[in-house]
């Protein structure tokens, strides 16, 4: 098997679009099309279905990807062994992160990775902690931060820095210079809160949970897909909301945001390393987890 035509298969199946895999891979479409059809026609069975503007991916072709994406990152891994081999440190890593960590935490530390590699490229997908799991799981990355704990046994997560969710409301609301005040309190405001798979979801239900309250206990006007829309809302006074000090720090010190601790509900969580537990690390995967690990280790816990 051709590794070329196992790639632009498998960016089709991904992409569920032979035009999108067409400008992802700077090929034209027929060059796509001819590719897939040659490698049906060598394996004598048919991969994908065509649906106008786009495909579906068919048993076998499901059967196939799951071995594609397996064979890439074993060739991905062996070109970067020979590279380093050789004293050098090149290829691409592509690196997941949930919300807080992937807009947070993940650019910066990718920056100076790629300053220490100048010759590496790095793609970082952001998605919530459930997405992130299940793109180590099925090998679409080699790594991923996440917010909450894999419910997966095919995971290994190694907790890499400390995180707490803190209450945020806007500069004008009347708690703006108060430092302290009572869940009774937070229990009357409108509440925003992150969509349900998120890990500040989890970890405030599960603080919650601990503390013998239900959200349901709460006037929950909203929920939101990502952290950057709580805080445009917060800022608008739409409702206050729990979020983690990381993601609120420049607002906070800028005066655009205020926040207040919750003296009787300490809500904290860490950030975890996925990896898969059965796939091996390529050399570059490696060096990105033995520089984070150095990066994060001085934090206070």
């Amino acid at each position: 098997m051709d590794l070329r035509r196992l790639e632009i298969f498998a960016k089709v199946a991904e992409l569920r679009s032979f035009s999108r895999a067409a400008e992802a891979l700077f090929l034209t479409q027929p060059t796509i099309s001819e590719h897939v059809r040659g490698l049906e026609e060598e394996l004598g069975v048919r991969l994908l279905d065509r649906l106008g503007r786009g495909v579906a991916v068919t048993p076998a072709g499901d059967l196939l990807l799951g071995y594609a994406r397996r064979i890439l990152a074993l060739a991905a891994e062996t070109r970067q062994a020979l590279e380093q081999f050789q004293g050098r440190m090149v290829g691409r890593l592509v690196v997941a992160g949930s919300t807080i960590p992937g807009e947070y935490v993940l650019p910066a530390l990718v920056g100076q990775f790629k300053a220490k590699y100048p010759e590496i490229s790095v793609t970082l997908l952001i998605g919530d902690s459930r997405q992130v799991a299940e793109w180590v799981e099925d090998t679409r990355v080699e790594l991923g931060v996440s917010g909450a704990l894999p419910g997966s046994r095919a995971l290994e997560a190694r907790a890499l820095m400390a995180d707490e969710l803190v209450v945020t409301v806007s500069a004008a609301h009347p708690w703006g210079r108060r430092s302290v005040v009572a869940l009774d309190e937070v229990k009357t405001e409108p509440l925003i809160v992150r969509e349900r798979g998120s890990g500040s979801r989890e970890a405030l239900e599960r603080a919650l949970e601990a503390a013998g309250i239900d959200l349901d206990g709460f006037r929950v006007v909203g929920e939101m897909g990502s952290t950057q829309a709580i805080k445009q809302a917060v800022r608008a006074g739409v409702g206050i909301s729990l979020i983690s000090r990381r993601a609120v720090e420049d607002e906070c010190r800028a005066g655009l945001l205020h926040c207040v601790r919750v003296k009787d509900l300490k809500i904290a969580r860490s950030f975890y390393l996925l990896t898969h537990r059965e796939r091996t690390r390529s050399p570059l995967a490696q060096a990105f987890v033995d520089f984070v690990e150095s990066q994060t280790a001085a934090e206070p816990s």
